[in-house]
């Protein structure tokens, strides 16, 4: 494995995962009118091949 290869993918691959989910977060929230409170979210991580399945989960504070 060419780690420095592999690295540069994976921050690209992370990078877009952040961006993305953001901007969806955004739009969705927007949509629901929401405009105090907290969200519960989950974010899951999942790789073919190797057996990941990594769960995040925490609060976003709307303020």
């Amino acid at each position: 494995m060419d780690d420095d290869k592999f690295n540069m993918s994976m921050r690209k691959f992370l990078k877009q995962v952040g961006v993305t989910s953001q901007q969806k977060i955004e739009d969705a929230v927007r949509a629901s009118g929401k405009t105090s409170g907290k969200l519960k979210v989950t974010a899951v991580i999942k790789a073919d091949g190797i057996g990941l399945d990594h769960t995040v989960t925490g609060e976003i504070d709307l303020g």
